[in-house]
């Protein structure tokens, strides 16, 4: 373990550790708060700030936040690391990869640079750089990354913004979906995923929820991928039994200990990926993975306690979930960056900036990164905040949102994006659905001249019948 000092102010302060240097460096947040290694001043975080600028780029190879030996994510992360994407960066210190980072990002080739040096940073590195990094800097390169990944639709594609339509309900009712579902068709959401959080994980009530979405995508014929988000060992065991599975979910987290709280490890992940992929569903593309993460995930389940017994700081922890994403080629990954709660994100402040990290770490390690756009009603935020971030994050490039009627998921309980959300966000920045699903949209008469979605009442709709569809779940 290294230990790294910086004079500020007339105070030299000393950081134990590379583990301490990272925490103390991240812009304020409760959760690193709650965990006990949150800078106390703010003088403190800008010295630990200086120091981490210092640091080479190898001592992340070196000195390893998490044990090698008992935890199988850093050995995925020291495993896999591309030593011939790394070359090119491998004598710089994070404050150079930095400057590094936002020069490349104002070249014209910058998605292919950005996309040939992914492999070779690590999430501890990727971290470390988004701690020096105002939120424009942040905004900047993941605008320069291009990540895309396709089933149906296509996602991650230049002017493109697609949404995760979310038709959610408390007690899984057919009704009540199929109603949710036509409302965000009807305003051209859904093009990410129609994906529904299940009031259960009971096999046959994920398959009927199954059955469902598949009745009516094939009913209108929309090129759309969906997915009911059970665990991954529910959804082996279902295509195993023959259920029209697009998508296999799950949440992951940064630490062997926090994913084995999911139920989960590399090895069941890995069979839930190749199951999917055993069925070849998609048209357009073979990405089947769809993974959930969130700042304060490994915290919470007590998983986050690192080399030498310190706490590792909750963004730095995010960014390594990052790498096991990475190793399952996903189709969508998206932070859930609001929805844990206000102990890990206080107020709207530290949401918006995590969710501009999260994405910026995300894009830059490969992933199709989506956020979920969201707060729980017992934190320090509102919808104005919400609208804040959407906007930063279409400014900034970002695959997709999660989208639910009004803004107000009722089984859940806590607010995201509402369907309208989205269309304000593809106006105003100029974006368009997901090729595929925007010609659909064109075919049943849901565009006007100018591609914006009509304002069309229920019963005036092509898709008036679609709560048809559910005459035999009901």
């Amino acid at each position: 373990m290294s230990t790294h000092r910086q004079t500020l102010g007339g105070t030299t302060f000393t950081f134990d550790s590379l583990i301490e240097l990272l925490a103390k460096a991240t812009p304020r947040r409760s959760g690193d708060e709650l965990a006990g290694c949150a800078a106390q001043t703010d003088l403190e975080r800008a010295a630990a700030q200086w120091a981490l600028a210092d640091v080479a780029l190898t001592t992340f190879l070196e000195d390893l936040v998490m044990p090698y030996e008992t935890d199988e994510v850093t050995r995925l992360i020291i495993d896999t690391h591309d030593t011939a994407a790394f070359a090119p960066i491998a004598s710089m210190t994070v404050g150079e990869l930095r400057d590094h980072l936002l020069s490349v990002a104002s070249a014209p080739d910058a998605a292919t640079t950005l996309a040939a040096l992914g492999p070779g940073l690590t999430p501890e590195m990727v971290a470390a750089v988004s701690k020096l990094m105002r939120n424009q800097d942040l905004i900047a390169v993941a605008k320069a990354c291009r990540v895309t990944t396709a089933f149906r639709t296509t996602i991650g594609l230049p002017g493109t913004l697609t949404t995760r339509l979310q038709p959610n309900h408390p007690t899984d009712d057919p009704l009540g979906i199929a109603a949710a579902t036509l409302d965000g068709l009807l305003l051209g959401c859904g093009d990410a995923v129609i994906g529904i959080n299940p009031a259960t994980d009971s096999p046959q009530a994920t398959s009927d929820l199954l059955h469902l979405l598949d009745d009516i995508r094939v009913r209108y014929a929309i090129p759309v991928q969906s997915c009911v988000l059970s665990h991954v060992t529910t959804t082996i065991g279902l295509i195993e039994a023959g259920a029209p599975v697009d998508l296999v979910f799950q949440s992951v987290a940064g630490t062997e200990g926090a994913n084995r709280g999911f139920g989960v490890d590399l090895a069941v992940l890995r069979e839930g990926n190749e199951a999917g992929k055993s069925l070849r569903r998609g048209t357009v593309g073979d990405n089947v993975m769809y993974l959930e993460t969130g700042q304060g995930s490994a915290l919470s389940a007590g998983a986050h306690i690192g080399t030498g017994g310190r706490p590792v700081d909750q963004q730095t922890l995010e960014a390594r979930a990052y790498a096991v994403a990475r190793e399952l080629d996903p189709l969508l990954v998206n932070t859930v960056v609001g929805f844990i709660g206000p102990e890990y994100l206080f107020d709207g402040k530290q949401i918006i900036r995590a969710g501009l990290e999260d994405h910026f770490c995300g894009k830059l390690l490969g992933l199709p990164m989506g956020v979920d756009v969201c707060y729980t009603n017992h934190a320090e935020a509102d919808q104005d905040d919400m609208d804040t971030l959407l906007t930063l994050l279409g400014a900034a490039g970002v695959p997709f949102v999660i989208t639910v009627p009004g803004a107000d998921d009722v089984m859940l309980g806590y607010q995201s994006l509402s369907f309208h959300d989205a269309l304000y966000a593809r106006r105003v920045l100029g974006l368009r659905p997901a090729p595929e699903f925007e010609a659909w949209l064109d075919s049943v008469g849901m565009l006007d001249a100018g591609g914006r979605i009509l304002d069309l009442a229920p019963e005036a709709s092509p898709l008036r019948a679609l709560t048809d569809a559910t005459a035999a779940h009901s």
